[in-house]
């Protein structure tokens, strides 16, 4: 396993982790949200799942750089 291999690895376990904790915690953070509103209540799983998958997308961008993006959009 290569250095940039094994960075990936320890990034994307320690996003992985926070996010599980999270998740843990998300039952009760849900229930006190609902007190609030059911709309709260599902406004917090919204941002729980697009959170997840953004900072992949995020982390997965920054790490292409700009090059990939200009080679994907059909541009030289």
């Amino acid at each position: 396993m290569d250095r940039n291999t094994r960075q990936s690895l320890i990034a994307a376990a320690v996003i992985f982790v926070g996010f599980a904790l999270f998740a843990v915690s998300l039952p009760s953070i849900m229930r006190a949200a609902g007190e609030i509103s059911p709309f709260a209540a599902g406004a917090v799983v919204v941002v729980f799942l697009f959170g997840f998958f953004a900072i992949f997308w995020l982390r997965g961008r920054s790490r292409r750089g700009p090059a990939d993006d200009i080679d994907r959009e059909g541009r030289s």
